[in-house]
């Protein structure tokens, strides 16, 4: 498995991440920053993720994805589009209720040369516990069956949270 990497650009109207390799919750603070960012001061006339070089993906990302097409539908009326040639991505991405919150492809999308490398940071473990959270609770109310998988992590890490809070 390749070591993952999420770039982005912003180019003609169009907001573009893509994504490639193993995607791992490293990217979770920078990639909810810049989401932020760009949603909350820009506007899209698309939003594209582009997938289709992933490799695997885990399911922190995949929730701070779903909070981007949120923020997309909230703020330019918007469902952004997710290209996914890989099968088993594709097949992760249905299981997840992925489809509820991204208009989803199986077909490569032109991206441009200028994406822009988001950096992987060494993370504040109290912020890494607050996206895991964030991402999960999106990824909960998109389906029953999230709801059962991740019930069990979500009540963990509550839990870690009020018992480090206390300390």
């Amino acid at each position: 498995m390749s070591s993952g990497k999420i770039r982005y650009a912003v180019q003609d109207g169009s907001f573009i991440l893509k994504c490639s390799g193993d995607v791992r919750l490293t990217y979770c603070s920078v990639l909810n920053d810049t989401i932020e960012q760009k949603f909350t001061r820009g506007r899209f006339q698309s939003v594209i993720i582009d997938l289709t070089e992933v490799d695997s993906i885990d399911s922190t990302t995949l929730g701070l994805l779903a909070k981007l097409s949120i923020l997309s539908r909230e703020n330019f009326g918007m469902l952004p589009t997710l290209a996914s040639t890989n099968p088993d991505i594709s097949q992760q991405l249905e299981a997840m209720g992925m489809c509820r919150v991204f208009n989803i492809v199986h077909t490569p999308t032109p991206c441009p040369e200028c994406l822009t490398d988001l950096p992987e940071q060494p993370q504040d473990q109290a912020v890494v516990r607050e996206r895991v959270l964030e991402a999960h609770h999106i990824l909960m109310a998109l389906n029953e069956s999230n709801r059962e998988e991740f019930r069990d992590l979500v009540s963990i890490l509550e839990g870690t949270g009020k018992n480090c809070s206390n300390a």
